[in-house]
């Protein structure tokens, strides 16, 4: 089954913009179209599903229930190979997960549909109704995979009421901060367990282990196989915890070394004999550093790959060749800290906006559903509460602490978690965005997790349309906080902010710390505008003790300032009247466009 593709139909042309809009935003891989282009003829739509329903991931049909169940009826197979099936109304208002709704993401596809359309998720699992954490499912976001265990047996003794032991060996341990998996439940009748070797029972397999490979040129592929599976076996390692492949930079265009990776759906890392060089192994070889620089290549490079502090867990095992076969071997097993598998990872940067969750952009919300831990200030996190399910952690952080923040929720997105680090605002605005990417490019090009900035409203625009028009000109925002910048620079700024007589933002304003800049800004500004320029404090937006008041810069009540709130100073041409703040397009004497 292909991990991405995920196909969109409509049995109607009513529901096909819908379905582009799904296209344009990414939540659908391909959309299906009658060959006339106005309706399905007889047996379209049954080829479409008959050609692709064992290498799709998800189908997202727009139609009524009914007729979708009787279409994909003919197809249907067993709950391990069958994609999910998401039906949606024209409207995109209700998002049903028919078919798939754990093993194949259906109930999760659904959620993060319903957050795109502005709409809701109609989910009828038990597991979802009663508040629980689906056990069959939850370790996708987490970067895992399922092992061939009694799922099926365990969702239903759960579903009545007997009681779980769960058990962590490896992997991120935190899930186990989700509600009802803490371990040591008494008289417990069914388990569960996070690990990487392979055992009986319902086991979630993290990517906590890379294979290290060297070889001959040309060896045969039949050859590579034998040398993995007998090392994985021999160690009792489960296929499916394999996070990936490593190699030689020199081994990159290897045939059956692609072609091993191609087979078990591995990444292959490949790394330069100046990487591979340094770091120390128990068996190099002195043969291999004539002829490739480095004296270890399986052994180095999983290592290497395995990421920060990883260990080896299997020395290199050397593997000849057998009748009809070519070349020799050699493999290696390294198991990283807690899990890496940063390929499998995704980092979303989330703008919260002022708090309102209606002002919350339906990307972002599309983006925190499908996250499996949210990283923020607990303040902007008990804002967004109302959104967070069961299977999704929370982790809260301290106002300051924003560098700690980012590296937290990069290292989850490196393991091959999925990651929502969440600003108030938007987070490219005085946000977390721009930290998190310097953090990001930090890191080597393969180890970086898919990263993804999600825009929210700022406070600037939200007081904006409390105010009236006052941004209907030029304008810019200045933070007074002089925490990361020199308040000499600030003052520069300010000056200048004066002199070019724009609107000014003031961010950061005031606080018990930092009582005084306020009011040199006021002072800076008035060299530039006259007392009576309007300026709107904005406090506590979007949420229940929000406070908008119209003031001049002259007499601005600095007191009522705090950090909560956004101080906008009108230019020049701006005026307040009827409770309004308005800022003229264009300056006496010019012609408006």
């Amino acid at each position: 089954m292909n991990d991405s593709l995920i196909w969109g139909f409509s049995l109607s042309a009513s529901g096909l913009p819908l379905l582009r809009r799904l296209l344009q935003s990414g939540d659908i891989d391909r959309l299906a179209s009658p060959a006339n282009g106005s309706h399905w003829e007889s047996g379209e739509l049954q080829t479409l599903l008959q050609a692709n329903w064992s290498v799709s991931r998800a189908f997202v049909a727009v139609g009524a229930c009914g007729a979708i169940t009787r279409l994909i009826a003919p197809q249907l197979r067993d709950k391990a190979s069958d994609p999910a099936v998401v039906v949606l109304d024209p409207s995109g208002r209700f998002a049903i997960p028919l078919l798939g709704g754990h093993e194949a993401g259906g109930e999760s596809l659904a959620q993060t549909l319903a957050a795109r359309c502005q709409g809701e998720a109609v989910i009828t699992g038990a597991a979802h109704s009663e508040g629980r954490v689906a056990l069959d499912s939850f370790g996708q976001a987490w970067g895992w995979k399922r092992n061939g265990g009694p799922w099926n047996e365990l969702m239903k003794a759960i579903a009545r009421g007997e009681a779980l032991a769960s058990q962590h060996l490896q992997g991120n341990p935190r899930w186990q901060e989700l509600p009802g998996l803490a371990p040591g439940q008494e008289q417990a009748t069914q388990e569960l367990s996070v690990g990487i070797t392979a055992e009986r029972g319902c086991r979630w397999h993290p990517p906590s282990v890379w294979l290290g490979m060297g070889c001959e040129r040309n060896t045969s592929l039949s050859l590579l196989e034998r040398c993995c599976d007998s090392l994985i076996q021999q160690h009792q390692i489960a296929p499916e915890a394999i996070a990936g492949l490593a190699s030689a930079d020199r081994k990159a265009d290897e045939p059956a070394l692609l072609e091993l990776a191609e087979r078990r759906g591995w990444p292959l890392r490949c790394f330069s004999a100046e990487r591979l060089a340094p770091v120390a192994v128990p068996n190099p070889s002195a043969v291999v550093a004539a002829e490739l620089g480095t004296a270890s290549v399986a052994e180095a490079s999983a290592l290497l790959a395995a990421g920060p502090e990883a260990r080896l867990l299997a020395e290199k095992q050397i593997t000849r060749a057998e009748a009809k076969e070519q070349g020799a071997a050699t493999a290696a097993l390294a198991q990283a800290a807690s899990q890496w598998a940063p390929h499998r990872g995704q980092l979303h940067l989330i703008g919260s906006g002022p708090g309102r969750l209606d002002l919350l952009t339906p990307d972002a919300k599309a983006a925190l559903s499908q996250s499996c831990v949210w990283v923020g200030y607990g303040l902007y996190l008990d804002l967004l509460e109302p959104l967070r399910r069961p299977d999704q952690l929370r982790s809260d952080g301290q106002l300051t602490q924003e560098r700690e923040r980012c590296k937290e929720a990069l290292i989850l997105a490196c393991e091959g978690q999925t990651v929502s680090l969440i600003s108030s605002g938007d987070s490219g605005i005085y946000g977390m965005a721009g930290l998190a990417l310097e953090l990001w490019l930090e890191l080597d090009p393969a180890d970086r997790p898919s990263f993804e900035v999600h825009p929210g409203l700022s406070a600037l625009q939200v007081a904006a349309a409390r105010a009236g028009a006052p941004l209907m000109h030029d304008f810019c925002t200045i933070s007074l906080s002089d925490r990361l910048t020199p308040w000499a620079v600030i003052e520069k700024r300010l000056e200048a902010a004066a002199a070019g007589d724009f609107v000014v933002a003031l961010y950061n304003p005031r606080s018990k710390g930092r009582d005084w800049q306020l009011e040199r800004a006021q002072q800076l500004l008035l060299t530039g505008r006259s007392e009576t320029t309007p300026v709107v404090l904005a406090r506590q937006l979007g949420r229940p003790e929000e406070q908008v008041t119209l003031h001049e810069l002259g007499s601005l009540p600095i007191e009522q300032v705090d950090m909560l709130t956004l101080v906008m100073v009108g230019n020049s041409s701006s005026r307040a009247e009827s409770g309004r703040m308005v800022t003229p397009r264009g300056y006496p004497g010019a012609e408006l466009q």
